[in-house]
């Protein structure tokens, strides 16, 4: 298995729309066939040293090999969403593979 985690920064100029739009526009990544399984969410309530709450939203996606991550980053749902948020965002990026 092959996962992707990608946390999102907003850019703190956006209103609430823009941010209900992110919301929306990043829903459709779950469409791409490649996407075992996909988790989307906003930090959790917790309160310890070691966990950082920072980040505006969370995405976390399963694949089975490297070559389905590496199309879903091709596919055009992915590429139209990057496209129009990079620009508004910054990002970390976790792969891992079991």
């Amino acid at each position: 298995m092959f996962v992707h985690s990608v946390y999102f920064w907003l850019s703190p100029d956006l209103t609430p729309d823009a941010r209900a739009e992110f919301t929306r526009d990043i829903q459709t990544l779950r469409d791409i066939p490649t996407v075992r399984a996909c988790y989307i969410g906003a930090p959790a309530d917790t309160d310890r040293p070691v966990i950082d709450r920072s980040y505006d939203c969370g995405l976390i996606l399963l694949f089975d090999t490297q070559a389905d991550e590496e199309a879903y980053l091709a596919h055009p749902l992915h590429r139209a969403f990057a496209d129009k948020w990079r620009e508004r965002w910054t990002v970390k990026i976790y792969d891992c593979v079991e």
